[in-house]
């Protein structure tokens, strides 16, 4: 079976930073507890007019560049970021594709919310091994959910660290370095509907009552039942996650050498960190950006390996879970690929 590896990463993050101190004096919450238990210094926040598509396109020609490729050597675009975008009941990809100049490929959309990267990953790889006609794909994902937090609604707090950016990776089959191994996902759908926008949809369409009662913004539907079902599964089933992308890898979870996770509260990363097995120094947290819908995983691999971080030959697991609820998890072998 041919390789499928990643060409060229790349990152995009708003000029505006919003601090821990502003995010505590939005919510009332202390700006020791925000940097702290929420474990984020800060979030960058798209501009007024900075829409999910714009982001896409500015980190999708940047991962051209970082790639050495045209936009017509792109067989497919892939948007894989947040559902929250430029308009309701639309597709960013065909845009993103058509602005990009991405004339010879197909436009293709997945909605998998946070847990983006690893799915994005795996769909892609597939693609590619499955149709020998493609060569390339972009993956391209953007966030912009800061402007769905509401900071007065003391049961959503764990969106408070929502932030915007962007990602993005081309993948090429036949391309024996970075390559994209196995993969793993599981959901529990009784989680289904803890987490949404309540209204904008076919259940609760929008009208002057929705937008006065605020229910076009994130909220969490019973937020102490969420909390009391899903703290004691959530570890287990991220690392359910990873054993299953390592077991299809064709190594083992303590062959991990470095973690590209979505940030979460700091507890919960170092729980994480430590059932894997992984020094803390390797693995991202992503304390300046927040959570950036399926953007964090690509993100951090993207500042990992200009860092020096990744290393020629480290297994790579992008770990990430959607609200929905899905665990994922994605190994990349680093490096150039050993006879």
């Amino acid at each position: 079976m041919k390789a499928v590896g990643i060409r060229g990463t790349s990152h995009y993050l708003p000029a505006r930073w919003m601090t821990a101190a502003e995010i505590g004096a939005a919510s009332g919450i202390p700006e020791a507890v925000v940097a702290e238990k929420f474990g984020i210094r800060g979030k960058h926040v798209a501009a007024p007019g900075e829409h999910v598509s714009d982001m896409a396109v500015t980190v999708g020609a940047s991962a051209l560049r970082e790639a050495e490729l045209d936009p017509s050597d792109i067989d497919a675009v892939v948007y894989f970021g947040s559902t929250w975008k430029d308009h309701p009941v639309w597709q960013a990809a065909p845009r993103i594709a058509d602005r990009l100049g991405c004339t010879e490929a197909f436009a293709l959309e997945l909605d998998y919310v946070s847990c983006g990267t690893p799915v994005a990953l795996r769909v892609a790889r597939d693609l590619l091994v499955a149709e020998v006609e493609l060569r390339r794909v972009l993956l391209v994902a953007a966030c912009r959910e800061s402007y769905l937090v509401d900071y007065e609604d003391p049961g959503s707090r764990f969106t408070y660290n929502f932030g915007d950016g962007a990602a993005a990776a081309v993948l090429e089959r036949g391309l024996e370095r970075n390559e994209v191994l196995g993969s793993h996902m599981l959901t529990d759908g009784s989680f289904s509907h803890h987490v949404k926008v309540p209204a904008g949809g076919s259940v609760e369409p929008a009208s002057e009552d929705t937008v006065r009662a605020r229910r076009h913004l994130l909220s969490v539907e019973d937020p102490a039942n969420m909390k009391t079902r899903l703290d004691p599964v959530s570890v287990p089933n991220f690392l359910r996650a990873a054993e299953g992308a390592c077991k299809r890898s064709g190594i083992s979870l303590d062959e991990i050498d470095y973690l590209c996770g979505i940030h979460m509260k700091r507890s919960m990363h170092d729980e994480i960190v430590a059932a894997l097995g992984i020094s803390p120094d390797r693995a991202s947290y992503l304390d300046d950006t927040g959570h950036m819908s399926g953007v964090d995983p690509m993100l951090a691999l993207d500042r990992a390996v200009a860092a020096g971080e990744v290393r020629e030959g480290d297994h790579v697991l992008a770990l990430a879970a959607g609200t929905g609820y899905t665990w994922a998890a994605t190994v990349v072998r680093w490096g150039e690929r050993k006879a």
